[in-house]
This record gives structure tokens, C-alpha cells and sequence, in this order.
């Protein structure tokens, strides 16, 4: 992340958008310039690299599900709550989330999680972010 540094020194004192999708891929040549390169960012993996390097404590990812859900729209769907490190790795391998959908999100909270002790990672709808950040709801993953 190019600008990260930036990110740093606003994080306490400013609201920062960052890390939607829609960025430009670049990679750093041997001079130390950059290059646009066509790739894709796919934007839950950015927020999650961010996170990182931010060193935040939680990683909300915002959808439009109030929980990530195994067995989606058939009928034994199950909306997971909190749940281990192990059970979401599982379900990932099981290829219970959709690939362009909720397999990214769950994937990066994954990642994240796992990065650092006491890490969280959740994903919930934008209505249902403050209720998730207080426990109440989302899907939550610790790590």
C-alpha cells in the first residue's frame, strides 16, 4: 500500500475512506518508480491489508447480511454468529461462501484474525455495525 503512511498520520485526528475498490495496481520497478499494472483489487482483501498495517485491533467488513451463512438460501441455512478460527477455515474448504461474494470477506476476516493475538475480524451489514462492534450480532471471528 503506497499511501499507508499517509493513512497513519491522519488515523487519529480524521474519518479516512480508504482501500475501496477501484484502485490503480501498481508495482515498484528496480529504479523505485511505479508502473500501472491491469490487475484487480479486490476490496476486502485491501481493507484487511490496511488493517494490518494500521495495526488495528478489529476488521469490520460491511455487507449486505446482517451474518455470513452456511448452506445459504437453501433450507438448512444457518447464519453463524461467533465462531472459531477452525470452524471458518472449514467452512471455506467446505465451499459454503460464494466465490465474488462472501468467500473474499470471509477469507480476508480470516487472514486478519489470524495476524496478530487478541485480533477480531466481522462481517455484518451497514445497519447492524454498531450491534456487531458490541457483540450483539455479525459474524465475528477471533483470533
Amino acid at each position: 500500500m503506497i499511501e499507508v503512511d499517509t493513512v497513519k498520520k491522519l488515523w487519529d485526528t480524521t474519518i479516512i475512506i480508504a482501500a475501496g475498490g477501484g484502485g490503480i495496481p501498481v508495482i515498484k520497478k528496480e529504479d523505485g518508480s511505479l508502473e500501472g499494472v491491469e490487475a484487480v483489487i479486490d476490496k476486502d482483501f485491501a481493507a484487511e491489508l490496511l488493517a494490518e498495517e494500521v495495526d488495528a485491533d478489529t476488521l469490520m467488513i460491511l455487507t449486505e447480511v446482517e451474518k455470513a451463512a452456511i448452506n445459504f438460501g437453501k433450507a438448512n441455512q444457518e447464519d453463524l454468529g461467533e465462531i472459531s478460527l477452525a470452524e471458518a477455515e472449514n467452512y471455506i474448504r467446505e465451499g459454503h461462501f460464494a466465490p465474488g461474494s462472501m468467500l473474499p470477506k470471509m477469507q480476508a476476516a480470516v487472514k486478519f484474525a489470524k495476524s496478530g493475538s487478541g485480533r477480531c475480524a466481522i462481517i455484518t451489514s451497514l445497519y447492524k455495525g454498531i450491534d456487531a462492534l458490541e457483540g450483539k450480532t455479525g459474524t465475528i471471528i477471533r483470533g
